[in-house]
């Protein structure tokens, strides 16, 4: 563990992400969440895109009621094996303290930043300094790494799966600690920190640390024991079994799940076209996608919400244009956010 040092940190904002939960009487006897809180909507630009087209969009989902923007942590565009591809991609922390500095009242976050290419130590300042750059809208997403070209391409040890949650669990436990207090000791396998400090600390007295990933027997003990936020990509039934996975993991530990903030993240395709609706319904392959009218993508909402999302973070890596992408994300703020604020 990550011995913490001093008093802790004076709180100068409170952080953004909690909001008031409010009993549901009778939700505990059937097994739901024991609260209901507006949601969150975020959009997520895709890193392929031009920075003027993901200022464009995020400035465009701030102006009309979007609550977040996210964006990947990633070099290049995945593949099949270890050969690295060509293809534009913006590299995230310069793109988010870009957003902190010039896109007011979001919150922001990367989706994940994984530790094999992120040391802690170095993350946690990175992550303090886009704090005070956005006034206390950051929120930092790790996760233990897995796109094998870009390791490969660069030279980044990967390792495999039990080596990369081992490293995974120590860097969590790292920024655990420096994102909260005023020194750091800790000494691991794969890393060491000694005395270390992190000034100016974050705005936020207890910045958010989200872990990214679905793994029932590593990942979800670690959110459960460390972190404010836990994403993964799911259907709704897959997660409000990620979601009973993770309180098993909360009572293991001690752990308050209401404590925890849920995120998802599915591919939207939303329209008022039948035919077009159609095609897209045929033609959806094995990703979690949520397909349909305004009226159907509100009701698939409410079944995330009661599995027990927080929050949804809508991609816009299938909407097209820029001019595509501001309609939808319209469409979706104005026909399908209300039914859940």
């Amino acid at each position: 563990m990550a011995k913490r040092q001093g008093t802790g940190r004076l709180a100068v904002r409170t952080p953004a992400r909690s909001r008031p939960r409010v009993p549901r009487p009778g939700a505990e006897g059937r097994g739901e969440r024991a609260y209901d809180a507006p949601m969150r909507f975020s959009i997520w630009p895709a890193s392929a895109r031009s920075w003027d087209d993901i200022y464009e969009i995020t400035t465009h989902c701030e102006q009309t009621g979007w609550d977040g923007a996210y964006f990947a942590d990633h070099f290049m565009p995945n593949g099949p094996g270890p050969e690295p591809l060509d293809g534009s991609t913006l590299e995230c922390w310069t793109v988010i303290a870009a957003l902190a500095a010039s896109v007011p009242r979001l919150r922001l976050a990367p989706l994940v930043t994984s530790v094999t290419y992120r040391h802690p130590a170095v993350l946690a300042n990175i992550a303090a300094a886009v704090d005070q750059v956005s006034g206390g809208r950051l929120t930092l997403g790790v996760g233990a790494g897995w796109q094998v070209n870009e390791h490969a391409a660069y030279g980044l040890a990967l390792g495999t799966i039990r080596e990369r949650m081992d490293r995974f669990e120590e860097a969590v436990q790292i920024l655990h600690s420096m994102l909260r207090e005023p020194r750091s000791t800790f000494s691991g396998q794969y890393f060491e920190v000694a005395d270390a400090p992190n000034q100016p600390a974050p705005v936020q007295a207890r910045l958010p640390l989200l872990i990214g990933g679905g793994g029932e027997k590593r990942t979800l003990r670690i959110a459960a024991k460390y972190t404010d936020h836990w994403n993964s990509w799911t259907t709704p039934e897959v997660l409000a079994h990620k979601v009973s996975v993770l309180h098993g993991h909360c009572a293991d530990v001690g752990r308050d799940p209401g404590e925890i903030h849920v995120s998802t993240q599915a591919l939207l395709f939303l329209s008022t076209d039948q035919a077009w609706l159609k095609e897209k319904r045929e033609s959806a392959g094995d990703r979690a996608s949520i397909i349909g009218t305004p009226a159907e993508v509100t009701d698939i909402i409410g079944r995330y919400r009661e599995a027990g999302a927080d929050e949804i973070i809508v991609p816009d890596f299938t909407m097209g244009s820029v001019e595509r992408t501001k309609e939808t994300a319209d469409l979706f703020i104005s026909e399908v956010a209300p039914a859940f604020r």
